[in-house]
């Protein structure tokens, strides 16, 4: 059968993390800022509360992988969980964005409850979605041209929410702010209903492992624990989230109590624009760039190799980073400059990580003669889950010991903002960089591997 993937294909996958992308940039972007200044609870105990339900969570997303590979339907392995959960997904996704009127305990007690039970639906949808990409086809070219295509319409479902959500909150619910953030999530759960189900349509598995072998989870597992490439990706994944995740969870908080509004001219008429507005217009920019930088990918992986294109824009991103922290709070232009350099770096690698993953499952197949592709790419959800885990718990605990308040400018909690925006995110690329070199599945290795599989 052709590995070749159409681009009607092409595009329906896309939407599956489209949809996806709008919980993941949800939480991302705006939880934290939801939890402190919407809901009312402090920033350490929301930063507590997300590092222990999701860490929790990223280790569900092995069963859940594993769940999937043994999923037999007419549909496949992977498609009809896009069928079965999207709808679930959209109800407990509105369900924790609602701000019930009750004492600050039950707040907390609400909020571990239904950010808990969205993110075990969440997996239950996304890890399939994941590893669908690594039964579309076996092509290492073509799957990354598929990564290309879902991280350009996960980046156009961030934009939507980044762009939209503060100022839709803001006029569904007048003066009312939570109902407003309960209905425009709302709105945009409904969104995500219709993308699961394009891609469930649009879709289909043709891969199927060349040798036909019962094994067991304990047998999967133990595979996955002896392959030295995937604890290597793992890594690498999860510091480059918590790279993203530190860069994107800072953003409000940074246009807001640092660099503040701003006058600018537009048709020789002063407009102010409030945190807010720019919110909705910087942050997508940075999502913008990062589409750029995606369909940069597979260009760049013909030509000088995943590996080494991945190592170069992690090391720009890094120096990138630390140009954040010398911006003045007037510097419109080149806070908007720093946003399309860094952005583009930062999202080239995003799609060569679902693609070298797509590679360890080939070389744990060659390995092993086991294909175990649902546990294997339920580990780029896991990463995803620990980096952002990781990045938004160091959000409110930095918060935190800088003295932050909901809606108070102070020195101190400035000074924390602007490391959060700067050196932190730095670190992370940098350690990110240091597992990559220990990364061996380069384009000749993986030519060995997609013939052998070939052979038998």
């Amino acid at each position: 059968m052709t590995d070749k993937v159409t681009l009607r294909e092409k595009i329906g996958y896309g939407f599956g993390d489209a949809a996806s992308s709008i919980y993941y940039k949800l939480f991302t972007t705006f939880l934290i800022f939801f939890y402190t200044d919407v809901f009312g609870i402090s920033a350490a105990a929301a930063g507590t509360m997300i590092l222990i339900t999701r860490l929790w969570d990223a280790f569900n997303d092995l069963i859940m992988g594993a769940i999937a590979d043994r999923t037999k339907t007419k549909w496949g392995k992977f498609r009809p969980y896009m069928l079965w959960f999207s709808v679930p997904l959209a109800v407990v996704g509105v369900a924790t964005f609602t701000s019930p009127d009750i004492t600050d305990g039950g707040k907390l007690i609400y909020a571990y409850i239904s950010y808990s039970l969205l993110m075990m639906i969440y997996t239950a949808i996304n890890v399939p979605y994941s590893s669908l990409i690594g039964v579309m086809t076996s092509d290492s070219v073509e799957r990354t041209s598929l990564a290309s295509y879902r991280y350009a319409f996960a980046f156009g479902g961030g934009i939507l929410v980044q762009g939209l959500l503060l100022k839709m909150a803001g006029v569904l619910g007048g003066d009312n702010e939570p109902l407003g953030w309960q209905l425009a999530v709302g709105v945009f759960a409904i969104l995500s209903i219709v993308f699961f189900l394009i891609t469930f349509f649009w879709t289909k598995e043709r891969v199927q492992p060349k040798q036909e072998r019962q094994s067991t989870l304990k047998d999967d597992l133990k595979d996955l624990l002896k392959n030295k490439e995937w604890f290597v990706m793992l890594a690498v994944g999860v510091f480059t989230v918590i790279f993203n995740q530190l860069r994107e969870g800072a953003a409000v908080y940074y246009l807001k109590y640092y660099f503040g509004g701003q006058d600018v001219m537009f048709f020789g008429k002063s407009m102010h624009l409030d945190y807010k507005v720019l919110t909705g217009i910087l942050v997508p920019v940075w999502t913008g760039a990062n589409i750029l930088g995606v369909f940069m990918a597979t260009w760049m992986a013909k030509t000088i190799g995943k590996k080494k294109a991945y190592t170069i824009f992690m090391l720009i991103s890094l120096v990138a980073s630390l140009m954040y922290y010398p911006v003045a709070p007037g510097s419109l232009y080149v806070l908007l400059l720093l946003q399309i350099f860094v952005g583009v770096a930062a999202g080239l690698p995003i799609p060569l990580m679902l693609a070298m993953f797509g590679d360890i499952a080939d070389y744990s197949e060659w390995k092993t003669g086991r294909r175990a592709t649902g546990l294997i790419f339920s580990s780029i959800s896991m990463s995803q889950k620990f980096g952002s885990t990781i990045g938004i718990a160091l959000t409110g605990y930095i918060l935190a010991s800088f003295g932050y308040t909901p809606n108070e400018v102070t020195a101190e909690s400035q000074s924390g903002i602007r490391i959060m925006m700067s050196f932190v995110p730095a670190i992370a690329a940098g350690l990110s960089v240091v597992f990559l070199w220990m990364y061996k599945l380069n384009e000749p290795y993986m030519a060995k591997v997609k013939k052998d599989l070939d052979e038998r």
